[in-house]
């Protein structure tokens, strides 16, 4: 089983992937981490392509992350798409939370980078501003994506609720979508 998870920034798609390949004895890539470098410089390419690539080299994983550069690596091995498509006022909620922790905290993310209270709240790159900015693109794009003669092989799972994706994980056999 090779899984996709996708969803808007916030939407909790890298909780619920680390717990599907926990649950089904998957390795977990996390996107994010392959994609961002330190001091928050994004990592060329060339490289983040070729990570994703090594990553997804295995029989078994399950990956978080909506990056078009590496769909076609990640979506041509993949078995399954799950997709986190809650609402906006939940969405939006998990991410200002999770952004308050993260600042307050100081929490390191990815290679040492940590979210500051100006990145968060006051700057052009806020991961708020971003969320907010992407949610409905992300709703077309992957309405569309379901449709797509190239990606027919894959089984969508779509959960509009977090309700539905924490039972779907309480299950006894989350691999039997």
């Amino acid at each position: 089983m090779r899984v996709v998870v996708v969803g808007t920034s916030g939407c909790g798609k890298t909780v619920f992937a680390q717990s599907l390949a926990q649950r089904i004895g998957a390795n977990h890539i996390e996107l994010d981490t392959l994609h961002w470098a330190e001091n928050w410089t994004i990592r060329p390419r060339e490289q983040f392509v070729e990570a994703v690539r090594l990553a997804a080299a295995s029989e078994r994983w399950v990956a978080d992350g909506n990056y078009s550069v590496v769909r076609d690596v990640l979506w041509s091995r993949a078995t399954h798409v799950v997709w986190l498509h809650f609402s906006r006022t939940v969405v939006f909620s998990r991410i200002l939370w999770r952004t308050v922790q993260r600042v307050f905290t100081r929490a390191p993310l990815w290679h040492g980078n940590r979210e500051s209270f100006a990145q968060a709240f006051f700057s052009r790159q806020s991961i708020l501003l971003w969320s907010i900015t992407t949610y409905s693109k992300n709703v077309r794009k992957y309405t569309q994506l379901r449709g797509e003669g190239a990606f027919a092989h894959l089984h969508w799972v779509v959960f509009r609720k977090p309700a539905e994706a924490e039972r779907f994980l309480a299950t006894n056999e989350p691999a039997a979508v």
